[in-house]
């Protein structure tokens, strides 16, 4: 053995891994420099504006209150519809939903009569409850590949649809969401179908082919057949509440994070000085968005009917999260800047979009199509803007 030609090829993988080490390290570095860059520019920006102590009250005071008087509102309502939504799946009102439903999904969505169910379940929870589904082989032999991959689109525009309809009739308005919800119907049948154009267009083989491999034979729950013939209706119910309840409390905990940091940071950039000037107050920011897109204002007044700019903060904040979005409103409504057109539009365009971008990644990823991420953002991207564009116009018609 020549112990000559072993020495060579292990220094030659000693030095390949340290050069690996070396670029991997000044990678690093690279992007560490540009996170502080943008840090210092954004947070030195407003600190100049407000002043450094000023800023950081006011965010740690808008966090706080947002806590207190938006999340666990926010939190209230989840527990109370995901009980609801919970006694609604365990008495069968779902399963008829999807029947009634069935017929017109095949020329409207160009997907399967089962595909309401996912649509039902979304809009009683959260988008990825579409996704949890479709895991089910007997619920994806249905479809077809390209009708699966676009599933993800289609459970996205009624994400978090009854805690947001709930939510704006809670504030008083009770013709607008459902004009709101007519809105975000549309919205999904475009970015349904745009989704799936995409999907033909890059890869038309998965027109016919299968979203499954195997046909799986339907399993019946026999058991849990057999177990709810055992409990009495009053245990049936008390357990479908709670469990709900349980899922509304996760729901609730999960928007926390996205309400504090995303209306926190969209506050601070819509908002201005009280009138006592930057005393730390909650609530208090540059105003930099409205001056932005007040240079376009014109735009959305023409599509959305946004008489002020400082509306254009939900369609932005709901595009990570629309509980986030939703901690918005309270603080629209004291600046008087809300009006019944303004709830259709926010209705339509916060279901639609219900935080794709924070969401369209992990549930594409899940199903095993990466690569499709940029089609199903821009899908949506269009949707939501449809579905904003059509609860205008309804709510000029209508109201």
């Amino acid at each position: 053995m020549d112990t000559t030609n072993v020495t060579t090829e292990s220094d030659a993988e000693s030095s390949a891994t340290s050069e690996e080490k070396k670029k991997s390290g000044r990678k690093t570095y690279i992007t560490g420099i540009v996170c502080l860059m943008w840090i210092f520019v954004i947070f030195g920006a407003i600190a100049y504006k407000m002043g450094l102590a000023p800023m950081m009250k006011t965010m740690m005071a808008t966090a706080h209150d947002l806590l207190l008087n938006t999340c666990f509102f926010l939190m209230a309502v989840c527990v109370l519809t995901g009980a609801l939504g919970r006694i609604l799946v365990e008495f069968g009102v779902v399963g008829m939903l999807q029947k009634i439903l069935q017929p017109i999904m095949k020329p409207i969505f160009n997907l399967p009569g089962v595909a309401s169910l996912g649509g039902v379940m979304t809009f009683l929870s959260d988008n990825p409850a579409i996704i949890t589904l479709s895991k089910d082989k007997e619920f994806a032999r249905y479809f077809k590949r390209y009708q699966f991959i676009s599933l993800t689109n289609f459970g996205t525009a009624f994400g978090m649809g009854l805690l947001v309809i709930i939510y704006m009739v809670s504030l008083g308005y009770t013709v607008e969401p459902l004009i709101g919800f007519v809105g975000a119907i549309v919205g999904c049948v475009v970015s349904t179908r745009c989704m799936q154009h995409f999907i033909l267009r890059s890869h038309p083989d998965y027109r016919d082919m299968a979203a499954v491999d195997e046909v799986y034979e339907e399993i019946k729950k026999t058991e849990e057949e057999g177990k709810n013939k055992e409990e009495s209706l009053f245990t049936r119910i008390l357990n479908a509440v709670l469990d709900g309840g349980k899922g509304g409390v996760e729901v609730g905990l999960a928007i926390i994070p996205g309400v504090l940091v995303i209306s926190t940071l969209v506050m601070m950039l819509t908002f201005g000085a009280g009138p006592n000037g930057y005393d730390g107050s909650a609530y208090q920011g540059v105003e930099l968005l409205p001056k932005l897109v007040g240079k376009i204002n014109v735009l959305f007044e023409w599509l959305f009917g946004f008489h002020d700019p400082h509306l254009i903060g939900f369609p932005i904040t709901a595009l990570g999260a629309v509980g986030a979005a939703l901690g918005l409103l309270p603080r629209f409504m004291a600046e008087g800047w809300v009006d019944p057109n303004a709830i259709c539009v926010f209705t339509a365009i916060g279901m639609c979009w219900s935080g794709y971008l924070s969401t369209h990644t992990a549930m594409l990823d899940s199903l095993g199509y990466r690569n499709l991420t940029s089609k199903a953002i821009l899908a949506h991207t269009i949707g939501g803007l449809v579905a904003a564009v059509v609860a205008h116009v309804i709510a000029m018609l209508v109201l």
